[in-house]
């Protein structure tokens, strides 16, 4: 498994990483954590990526590989309530919920915190920063970062305060390759992606019931990209080395509750980047066919 310097940081990343959403909202048990992140610790990922909204992600993630804490870089984020008495975006939602995460993840310390996707204005503001300084000052996390799109994205990069941003890239969601990458590169934050299948939105024949793909499915009606119109392994691996090759990228995260989903997306990495005409025609066809309005999405 290639592995990458996660900008400034002293973390050098697996260009794979896991993403801890869906193992939470689904409901997974316990059993099919272990054998999942289990596997894919074997077979070298190192990054694992949950928040504390995802229902009982980080309880199983610390349940299933909290004793192989030394194997991975534990990225969390922040932010929302998420059952906590105290409103969203408040210091002492962030200082209580980073708390709970360390508890649940059955870890002291974790290697990232994120804001989880607060506004422009929630940033601007300054004080959920400060929390999230405290943290890192108290030895909670080793670095902070930034998790979500647009202009609040770039004011986060522009701010200088950040080590890490996590945000959109992928076939359908490419307004962060110029927007805000290469000026998270110029100051060296570590870059993590998150949604870099674009949920496999072109799988579905016709628009689908779950609202959070439905974006991303029009897009890709409109873009009528060659490489969604391969079969679904080769489609789907197509689009995973679309995002890895895009400058400043270090690590992409894929969710998926499949115990054996995470050894099939190594093998496609394992393919390397995707060749330099398939990935420029894909940026191409964007340049040629993007609306204003199709803006990063959480």
């Amino acid at each position: 498994m290639e592995r990458r310097k996660y900008g400034n940081t002293d973390m050098t990343v697996s260009v794979l990483g896991f993403g801890g959403a869906e193992i939470g909202f689904r409901g997974a048990s316990v059993q099919d954590v272990e054998r999942l992140l289990g596997s894919a610790l074997d077979a070298g990922l190192n990054v694992i990526d949950t928040a504390a909204c995802y229902a009982t992600s980080e309880e199983l993630i610390g349940q299933a590989v909290g004793h192989r804490r030394q194997d991975y870089y534990l990225f969390t984020k922040c932010g929302h309530a998420a059952g906590l008495d105290t409103p969203d975006w408040h210091p002492q939602t962030i200082t209580a919920s980073i708390d709970r995460s360390l508890k649940r993840l059955r870890t002291d310390y974790v290697d990232v915190i994120h804001l989880h996707s607060c506004t422009l204005e929630v940033l601007k503001q300054g004080d959920v920063i400060e929390a999230l300084q405290k943290a890192r000052d108290a030895g909670k996390t080793r670095y902070i970062g930034y998790s979500g799109d647009g202009q609040a994205a770039l004011y986060a990069v522009e701010s200088g305060v950040f080590d890490s941003l996590e945000t959109s890239v992928n076939i359908a969601d490419q307004e962060a390759i110029d927007l805000i990458l290469p000026k998270a590169q110029a100051r060296g934050m570590g870059v993590v992606v998150k949604r870099p299948i674009a949920n496999a939105a072109w799988l579905h024949a016709s628009l689908p019931d779950n609202t959070y793909i439905q974006p991303y499915w029009r897009r890709l009606q409109e873009l009528d990209l060659d490489v969604t119109r391969r079969g679904p392994r080769d489609s789907v691996a197509a689009a995973l080395r679309f995002t890895l090759s895009v400058p400043g990228v270090h690590t992409a995260i894929v969710g998926t509750s499949n115990p054996t989903r995470y050894v099939e997306n190594a093998a496609v990495v394992a393919e390397g980047p995707l060749p330099a005409a398939e990935y420029d025609a894909i940026r191409r066809r964007w340049r040629e066919v993007a609306k204003p309005d199709w803006v990063g999405l959480e």
